[in-house]
């Protein structure tokens, strides 16, 4: 019992002690900043995840406007007289003046509501991408992964190579080759060179992960799975694999963490993803510690929704053995 509670009171003291450093860290970086002749605007920050002014109703063409007696509506009259006019309404605010001369795409007005804001648009373009590319690098780097491990000399020998090319050369490289060549050659779309060049860098570290775990087996299962009549291939699927994956998972869990991040190198591509996002924020409005402070806790939350997650699937599988 003495025991237990001098462990209890050894965590209750080493938690305070991280407290205090933390907080002396934060109080830090607060009297640094306050030493930087620069005007905080966290007031600011809302408006870059939701956009409260409503939703923009765009002029359709180049025309002139002239607005109805009930003042509800308005008419768009093409210019140099091409077409006939137009009537747009649906105005909670009007943002023109009557015989205004617009042009295609200028704001008419605003309808009432919410919209995402440039960040939380950013950041759903980060979580799609980097969802569709963990899906397609897993799957490439399992099947890496058993390359490596192949008894087939033409199997190790391609796997190794590819793992060796990939993991050589920088991301930021293999993105250029994707965006700018292969893509160019096979027509791809700017999101689709993205997840080709991230799912192919990340499953090389997978593959290298899966054939550490694979090997971390004990070949006396293999023996056994085939002497109970199993195939090769039925006895990695049933027995090698199952075990493999679920020894590796803490480290497929921080490679899926390094792929989010990595997903920031996409930005040099026509894809507004959210480091894309946080420097056209930055841009417009010269605001750059708040724009970037919230990036960050943005791609925080991220990665630690992925990790919360990993370690609840790994309590889980505890307690299955």
């Amino acid at each position: 019992m003495r025991a237990e509670a001098s462990d209890s009171r050894g965590g209750w003291v080493g938690h305070l002690a991280a407290a205090i450093v933390v907080l002396a860290v934060g109080l830090s970086l607060y009297y640094a900043s306050r030493q930087i002749d620069y005007e905080w605007r966290w007031e600011r920050v809302p408006h870059y995840l939701v956009e409260t002014g409503g939703t923009e109703i765009p002029a359709p063409f180049d025309g002139t406007v002239k607005f109805a007696p009930d003042g509800q509506s308005l008419t768009l009259t093409p210019l140099l007289g091409g077409g006939e006019p137009v009537t747009v309404a649906g105005f909670d605010r009007i943002e023109v003046s009557d015989g205004d001369i617009v042009f295609a795409g200028n704001t008419l007005g605003r309808e009432h509501g919410w919209s995402a804001g440039p960040l939380a648009i950013g950041l759903w373009m980060t979580l799609k991408i980097s969802l569709a590319s963990l899906v397609f690098a897993l799957i490439l780097g399992l099947v890496v992964g058993l390359g490596r491990v192949s008894r087939r000399v033409v199997s190790r020998d391609l796997a190794a190579l590819y793992v060796e090319v990939i993991r050589g050369t920088p991301l930021l490289v293999q993105i250029f080759i994707f965006y700018f060549f292969i893509g160019t050659v096979l027509s791809l779309s700017a999101f689709a060179a993205g997840v080709a060049a991230l799912s192919v860098f990340t499953a090389a570290y997978i593959a290298e992960i899966v054939r550490g775990g694979i090997e971390a087996v004990p070949r006396g299962q293999t023996e056994a799975a085939r002497s109970l009549g199993m195939s090769a291939f039925q006895a990695m699927r049933h027995v090698v694999l199952p075990q493999a994956l679920r020894s590796t998972s803490p480290a497929l869990a921080g490679q899926f963490i390094n792929l989010i991040k990595d997903s920031s190198l996409v930005s040099i591509m026509a894809l507004t993803d959210l480091t894309k996002a946080g420097r056209e924020v930055v841009s417009s409005t010269f605001s750059p510690f708040e724009v970037w402070f919230c990036v960050a806790l943005l791609y925080l939350a991220l990665t630690g929704t992925l990790s919360f997650a990993v370690r609840r699937l790994e309590r889980r599988l505890d307690r299955h053995d």
